[in-house]
């Protein structure tokens, strides 16, 4: 049986693409695995969003075309999608490439190197933990943010099939899975597209699905949180209270010429309305700065923003000049290492008020999520950790703790990100 691996850069939504590729190869009777020296066909997820997730897929496709040996080599993603003629030419160890969305076509593809007929049963195998599964409920995105260039990579927005993505969801529940995290570029404007169905109505029929699970809800534009979607989330116990919404920046110059909606006081009124309506609730959202001619003055307000707004989760990123985009003919690019002090700012802010909300933490009690274990210690989750981008519980007295199970622990100690914590009855 021909062996295959994935190696997945990038979001999230990389992460279902490679899921779902590996789900089909497996059908046609290839088997994954986990260990390069183990694959007959190394399969490189790239991601291509800012200058540094290019790099580091270049660096990860000559690394393996380094190693490769006798194995095959194809690189399929965001990537390829964007620089595909260029990749042929500069690493011509790169077997095949493919873009986005592309499973049928590698498939069909990976027929030729079969060695047997008929298919396979199911294998296990692992990209995320045991604990969550993310679901793609949308690709592609219609925003024309002027930074970005996904929309010229993955097309306009389209809606993934409500049946398609609650039969996931089933699937996922009924083998254990305690977390589902919906993501999409802008999962609010889920259902745009359809009749009459629309974000709501979606966490509404997942969250009638019997059993004991989170969901959780990634990338929400600011201005499409409205009133329904708020009470939708604060009336389902099922439903975490956790909202991601990246925001870019606070100043309105600066919003109009990324091409974003919504201003300071819109944004300072919706959060007061979310922080009303779901007490409790963890806020997490993404900033950009060094935007072309963002003057110093501007970049203090955004700080002074942060600061009054008090974000439990925060994320920067220095803006990164993508050709392609609106953004990259404007004049007045700021210089790299202005971009570094402003981040290195906001960073160390947030560091301040990230220690502060965990110390309050202290002393109390919560459901975690266990998604690592080993001999000496666990790292689990609360509610207000999203996977790979926020803070873990590490856990020390792991007993018999198992990976994809629920506990209730007991915060012990506060760090910048992170939390310790202990198994309680």
């Amino acid at each position: 049986m021909k062996k295959f691996m994935v190696i997945t850069l990038g979001c999230p939504k990389n992460t279902v693409d490679s899921r779902h590729l590996i789900d089909a190869l497996n059908s046609e009777g290839f088997c994954y695995v986990e260990e390069f020296k183990e694959a007959d066909f190394i399969f490189i997820n790239t991601c291509c969003f800012i200058d540094d997730a290019k790099e580091e897929s270049i660096d990860e496709i000559l690394t393996a075309a380094k190693f490769k040996e006798n194995r095959k080599l194809f690189v399929f993603g965001c990537l390829s999608q964007r620089y595909k003629e260029e990749l042929k030419k500069e690493i011509p160890e790169i077997d095949a490439l493919f873009g986005v969305n592309d499973t049928e076509n590698i498939v069909s593809f990976m027929n030729q190197f079969k060695d047997f007929k008929g298919g396979s049963k199911s294998l296990s195998y692992t990209v995320e933990p045991p604990s969550y599964r993310y679901i793609k409920i949308a690709d592609g995105c219609s925003r024309r943010c002027s930074f970005c260039i996904i929309p010229s990579i993955r097309g306009k927005f389209r809606s993934i099939e409500p049946e398609k993505i609650i039969r996931e969801a089933e699937d996922f529940v009924l083998s254990g899975i305690k977390e589902l995290i919906l993501v999409a570029q802008d999962i609010t404007q889920y259902g745009k597209d359809l009749k009459g169905y629309r974000l709501p109505d979606l966490l509404k029929d997942l969250c009638s699905i019997s059993g004991d699970f989170w969901i959780r809800l990634l990338y929400l534009y600011p201005s499409d949180i409205d009133e329904t979607l708020i009470q939708t989330v604060a009336e389902n116990d099922k439903i975490v209270k956790y909202l991601d919404i990246p925001m870019q920046h606070s100043e309105e110059r600066i919003l109009r010429l990324m091409g974003r909606r919504g201003t300071k006081k819109e944004y300072l009124r919706k959060i007061r309305q979310i922080r009303e309506a779901i007490p409790g609730v963890t806020l997490r959202s993404t900033f950009i700065v060094g935007f072309p001619t963002e003057k110093e003055e501007e970049f203090q307000n955004l700080v002074d923003f942060i600061e009054e707004v008090q974000f439990d989760r925060l994320g920067v990123f220095k803006y990164s000049r993508e050709e392609g985009t609106p953004a990259f003919n404007l004049k007045g690019q700021i210089p790299e290492n202005v971009k570094q002090r402003r981040y290195d700012e906001i960073m160390t802010r947030q560091a301040i008020i990230s220690l502060e909300k965990n110390r309050a933490l202290v002393g109390k009690k919560y459901d975690a999520l266990i998604d690592y274990v080993d001999a000496d210690m666990a790292m689990a989750r609360l509610y207000c950790h999203a996977p790979e981008i926020d803070g873990v519980v590490i856990l020390e007295n792991t007993g018999d703790l198992k990976a994809g199970k629920k506990a209730k622990v007991l915060i012990t100690e506060a760090y910048e990100y992170d939390l310790k914590g202990v198994i309680v009855s």
